[in-house]
């Protein structure tokens, strides 16, 4: 199966008889909810799902978007109306990071079809893609959450990845080297990590994948291949689920570090390494 869909190939299962259910992921870090464009136009029949509320739990020593408590996903997941036999596709639009977060969880907790809309709602709208601000009030679903379906990563899994294998890090180049560190207390990355930003995944000037190959050729040059055990992490677990879902374009599996940097750093006990080697 397929991680992603295009907007023509959702429009053509949206107009079938098994059309997926969509949910609509939009999210800005340190911005405001986002609800209120949602509610000011979204794919026809799509649910609002929260990511600081629904996709992640309480800030704190583990993370700035840990795991969500599971009773709570789980009926968020209902409430959205997600149901085991019917196909999700989650999209937001920007640059697909929500929705992989939500695509990655609930391939963790082993939802059997999800997917992401390949370029979001840019996507859709230049394919001529409909808008609708209709209230949307989905059945309930039915999906009980089964955690561990793909690997997840602790902080000591992570550091014992980057010797023995590949632990690629998402986030911007700058951030990797500790040049600048905007969101966390400390700069810097963990050591042996490979410094891989997550916007090289996409193609210029868009927020669509890479084609599948250039991926693998971008991947093969970092060490990622599929015979490689590689792992990923960014700031919060968020730009490092697309990072995922790219890897899973180019038929590379990799374990996710949820807690990722803002966790990592969080523990001073912890080595921390800069400069634009691995360390």
């Amino acid at each position: 199966m397929n991680a992603i869909i295009t907007a023509t190939e959702l429009a053509s299962e949206l107009a079938g008889p098994d059309a997926p259910l969509l949910l609509d992921v939009r999210y800005q870090l340190g911005g405001p909810p986002g609800r209120p464009e949602y509610e000011a136009g979204h794919l026809p029949g799509a649910v609002y799902v929260d990511l600081d509320g629904e996709l992640a739990g309480t800030p704190g020593a583990t993370g700035r978007h840990p795991l969500p408590d599971l009773a709570a996903f789980t009926a968020a997941m209902r409430a959205a109306g997600v149901n085991a036999d019917r196909p999700v596709v989650t999209y937001d639009g920007g640059q697909g990071w929500a929705a992989a977060r939500a695509w990655w969880l609930l391939r963790w907790a082993r939802h059997p079809d999800v997917r992401v809309l390949d370029g979001g709602l840019a996507a859709w709208r230049a394919s001529g893609g409909t808008m609708s601000v209709d209230k949307v009030t989905p059945e309930a679903g039915d999906f009980t959450p089964a955690p561990g379906a793909v690997p997840l990563l602790t902080a000591d899994d992570a550091a014992a990845l980057a010797r023995r294998g590949v632990l690629l890090d998402a986030r911007a180049g700058e951030r990797y080297r500790g040049e600048t560190e905007p969101i966390d207390p400390v700069a810097g990355h963990i050591p042996g990590a490979v410094s891989a930003p997550t916007t090289e995944n996409v193609a210029d000037g868009t927020t669509a994948f890479r084609p599948a190959a250039e991926l693998v050729e971008r991947f093969a040059a970092l060490g990622a291949t599929p015979d490689a055990e590689v792992g990923v992490y960014c700031g919060s677990g968020v730009s490092a689920a697309h990072q995922v879902l790219a890897l899973a374009v180019a038929g590379i599996p990799a374990a996710l570090y949820v807690g990722s940097w803002s966790e990592w750093c969080a523990d001073p006990s912890r080595p921390i390494a800069t400069g634009p080697q691995p360390g």
